[in-house]
Order: structure tokens, then C-alpha cells, then sequence
């Protein structure tokens, strides 16, 4: 099976006599209130998830991550994995000192060695990695909201978040290994989505399903925009049709517990060293991957890849070219493989799909099965109430 990106699986996670003895003096700790948002990136640096990392980044992880998407030893990472702080209370709290990470009801979930904070230069990093200071990106929005300040440092994970959804599917990347191995998979094709399936999406992963021992489902659950379909539906998508369209014995499903920071092309890197955290060979990478707006080329989520030798990736993308229904072929086609021109092309946006499902329309079923429309119209209606 491939190795975890950086060589080794990290884990953070204390337990037995050493967490009790932890415990012990968190009433001596200062005490740091984070979101949903950092309790999770806590708890996903925690179970290895963004493996290498240890902890939230400091200065210089910062600088070599945002300016040329390395890590100070030189492995790629093409993120920002940070925790932000007011300046009032970064003034609070000293280098060298232990933090209580708690929620905002107070349960403490982890600690936090600080080793650095340091202010970081907000316009340079929405141009580095956003590659625009457009407020109304949705990434450069959430950027704006962090606090001034960022504190970095290795962290330990002391309680897990219990109050989730899709229990049934959360799993982390020691356990998703263990079962890859329990079915003999090695070669392994994730798939990242934040949109319920639809035919595209079965043609990507039929494709990818060809050439490898199975197919990891991988939907994000964490935090999107709001015009994006809510995650339970999007679960609810693939619950519908998954025993129908593929073989029970070769697809996993797998939710992913990460916010969309919809970064383009740096993103679907993110997205393929995750994957290969979780035991992944291969990543599936179609047209505008954690893309938003015209921010970004078609297919510049793929040619972001070709930045790095493949070794320094480890995980091989699967570029796939936009799909459609070809009424001449009769079934699914890329402009790779389907001679026709585009009369007898079919393909909708997710923008055109909304639109007729408010307008009390079905989507065509070349382009999305029954059943998923089915949750696509309950989502529409759920929004409309909201």
C-alpha cells in the first residue's frame, strides 16, 4: 500500500495513563475557545489526516507553504493549515506555553505547544493561494474573517468530537488503511465531490473503477458555501443508487470532515495527499475541481500537478476531460473519445440543474438518475423553508 504523505502516519491522539496526566493540569492552562471549523482541523491533524503536519503551522511553514507550496524540510503541501487569533488574545498568551483547546460550551479537545504567532500578510496569501483578492470569493471571505494573529505549534488531541453526523461513515485514516488491507485493495481510486452524483460522476468512476482494485467515495462534509447542496443530501445522493451502480464488494464510502477553502488547483492538491493519507494510489481529477466563480481555467486543477515530479506527489491523478451524454454514442463520452459535435451533446451545469428543479422541472435522466433527483428536489425544498 502506498505510504501516508511524508512517510508516516501521524498520531497525535493521547490516551491510557498519559491523557489522565494531561488532565490533570488543564485547570493551569490558559484556556482558547475555537469554532467548529479549527476544533475540526484540531482533530484532523490529530488522526493524521494532513499528515506530515503536527500541528498548526508557524512563520516559516507558513511562508514556504503560501509562497511556494513546501513544507521548511521540502515536502509539497500547497495549504495553509493555520489557527487564527484575535490580537487581544494572542497578547494574552505566551511562547512556550501550553493552551487548552476547548469549544465554545468549553469541553477542552486539545493542546497546543505554542512555538510561534506571528501576523500574516492576508493580501499575499488570498493572491498565493487564491490566486485573487476578490472579496467575494468565498475562500477570500473566510480568510478575511480569521483573526489577525496566527499561533503555530505542535498539538496533542486529548477528547474527539462526538456530536457528528454520518457516524456510520466517519473513519479515520488508520482505520480506512486497515480495511483497504482486509480487502486486498493496493491499487485505489478516491473520488472528492461536495455535489451529489450525478452520470458525470459515475463515468469517472467507472473509469477509475477499470484500472484499480476498488473505488474510495470520499464527499466533503465540512463547511461550503451556502448555495451549495447540504451535505446530508449529498450523502443521501450516493445512499440512494450506490448498491445499484456498483459492485458492494469494490467501493467504499468514506465522508470527508474538511471545509471547502474552494482554492482551484491548490485545493485539488490538498484534496489527492489527503486521499493518499487515507491508502489511496489514485486521485480523480475532473474539470474545475474546488473550483467557484471564473476564478480559475478549466482544467488548471490539473495542470497544477505537472508542477511537481510524481514522487514528490506519490498519489496519481486521473485527468478526466468534461463529461456529457452523447444521444449519437448512446451512453457517456469526453470529447476524447466521442466524434459527434456538441447538437448532440447533452450536459448541465449544477447553476441549470437548480434551475429547474425550481422552476418544477426534472433534470434529464442521461444526465441524473430518478432516485437522485428525488433528493435533490426534498434538498430545494428544505433551502426554499430555510
Amino acid at each position: 500500500m502506498i505510504k501516508p504523505h511524508g512517510g508516516r502516519l501521524v498520531n497525535k491522539e493521547v490516551s491510557g495513563d498519559k491523557r489522565e496526566n494531561i488532565l490533570e493540569y488543564l485547570k493551569e492552562m490558559p484556556l482558547l475557545m475555537l469554532s467548529r471549523r479549527d476544533l475540526t482541523e484540531l482533530e484532523n491533524i490529530g488522526v493524521g489526516l494532513y499528515s506530515p503536519l503536527e500541528g498548526f503551522m508557524n512563520e516559516e511553514e507558513y511562508n514556504g507553504v503560501v509562497e511556494e507550496m513546501r513544507l521548511s524540510n521540502g515536502t509539497v503541501w500547497p495549504l495553509p493549515i493555520v489557527l487564527g487569533v484575535s490580537k487581544n488574545k494572542a497578547a494574552e498568551l505566551k511562547i512556550g506555553s501550553k493552551i487548552a483547546l476547548a469549544s465554545q460550551a468549553g469541553k477542552v479537545y486539545g493542546i497546543l505547544k505554542l512555538e510561534d504567532k506571528f501576523i500574516p500578510d492576508k493580501e499575499k496569501e488570498a493572491q498565493y493561494v487564491y490566486r485573487t483578492r476578490d472579496r467575494n470569493h468565498p475562500g477570500v471571505a473566510a480568510l478575511d474573517r480569521r483573526g489577525e494573529v496566527l499561533l503555530g505549534g505542535e498539538l496533542i488531541l486529548v477528547n474527539r468530537l462526538t456530536d457528528l453526523p454520518f457516524t456510520s461513515y466517519r473513519h479515520d485514516p488508520i482505520d480506512v488503511r486497515r480495511e483497504f488491507r482486509k480487502r486486498g485493495w493496493k491499487q485505489v481510486a478516491a473520488f472528492q465531490t461536495r455535489n451529489p452524483i450525478h452520470r458525470a460522476h459515475e463515468y469517472l468512476q467507472k473509469c477509475a473503477l477499470e484500472i484499480t482494485d476498488g473505488l474510495f467515495l470520499s464527499p466533503l462534509v465540512g463547511e461550503t458555501k451556502s448555495s451549495d447542496i447540504p451535505a446530508k443530501y449529498r450523502i443521501k445522493s450516493y445512499e440512494v443508487v450506490i448498491d445499484k451502480i456498483y459492485p458492494s464488494s469494490r467501493v467504499y464510502l468514506t465522508v470527508f470532515p474538511v471545509a471547502m477553502r474552494y482554492a482551484g488547483p491548490r485545493e485539488a492538491v490538498f484534496h489527492a495527499l489527503c486521499r493518499k493519507n487515507y491508502g489511496c494510489s489514485h486521485f480523480i481529477v475532473g474539470r474545475d475541481h474546488a473550483g467557484v466563480g471564473n476564478y480559475y481555467g478549466t482544467y488548471d486543477a490539473q495542470l497544477i500537478f505537472d508542477e511537481f515530479a510524481e514522487e514528490e506527489i506519490g498519489i496519481t491523478p486521473l485527468k478526466f476531460e468534461y463529461s456529457f451524454y452523447c444521444t449519437k454514442c448512446q451512453g457517456m463520452a469526453t470529447a476524447k473519445t466521442c466524434p459527434h459535435d456538441k447538437s448532440y451533446q447533452i450536459s448541465l451545469s449544477g447553476t441549470r440543474v437548480r434551475e429547474l428543479l425550481r422552476q418544477g422541472e426534472r433534470p434529464p435522466v442521461e444526465i441524473t438518475r430518478p432516485e437522485v433527483v428525488d433528493v435533490l428536489i426534498e434538498a430545494m425544498i428544505q433551502q426554499e423553508e430555510n
